[in-house]
């Protein structure tokens, strides 16, 4: 089943990310974390659907969405750019197997980290943030989402890292064994996983030699 809904707010959050609230389906419901393919009502574009994640919480009277955008690629979210409020999408049902399963770790590697501010947002409201950390990597500190959330709702669980630009106040490099290891990773937890494939495959492998089991890996893939 499909629904149009339409656009109510368009804003560029940073350099290259779009936040997006449209309203909301009657009775359209979803757990925090999971996303929805997404297409734009417009010719010759409402048959590209695309993954998103939904960024509002399920209780929310609209929805949002936080988008990275690749120009380069000419694209659905190159188009999603030039949208404007009152131009409509099409959605369909809600899906993903990133849901919340109980305090943990989450690990985000860029746009990866969009279902994972859901969980956190629903956490913030429910008032049950702590004992849970966020390693969250990034190419350059332009590219950092919501810090300012992230750290109101994270304080010292919060570990940013750039892999691409060495700058005071974040770690430089990738999240590996040694970085996951320094900052005390409970390997009996559940840690949620999101990110480019090449990082999510070597990040699982980090996992794994600190003890994880691969039952309480919360992913997509």
């Amino acid at each position: 089943m499909s629904y149009t809904i339409k656009i109510q707010q368009i804003e560029h959050i940073n350099h290259n990310v779009i936040r997006m609230v449209t309203d909301k389906p009657a009775n359209y419901s979803f757990k925090s974390g999971q996303a929805t393919n997404l297409a734009i009502n417009k010719e010759g574009l409402a048959s590209k659907k695309r993954p998103f994640t939904f960024t509002s919480l399920p209780e929310d009277e609209t929805l949002e969405f936080i988008i990275k955008i690749y120009p380069s690629h000419n694209g659905v979210t190159a188009q999603i750019e030039k949208l404007v409020v009152g131009d409509e999408l099409i959605i369909e049902a809600a899906w993903g197997a990133i849901t919340y399963k109980g305090e943990g770790a989450f690990i985000a590697g860029g746009a990866g980290i969009t279902p994972f501010i859901a969980i956190l947002r629903d956490l913030s409201r429910k008032g049950a943030l702590e004992g849970h950390k966020l390693f969250f990597s990034v190419n350059e500190k332009k590219d950092i989402l919501l810090e300012h959330n992230l750290e109101v709702w994270l304080a010292d669980n919060l570990h940013l890292t750039l892999s691409d630009e060495d700058c005071d106040a974040y770690d430089y490099g990738y999240i590996d064994t040694s970085f996951l290891k320094s900052k005390n990773l409970n390997p009996t937890n559940p840690v949620y996983l999101c990110g480019p494939p090449d990082m999510m495959d070597a990040v699982k492998a980090s996992l794994y030699e600190l003890g994880v089991s691969k039952s309480l890996i919360v992913t997509e893939a």
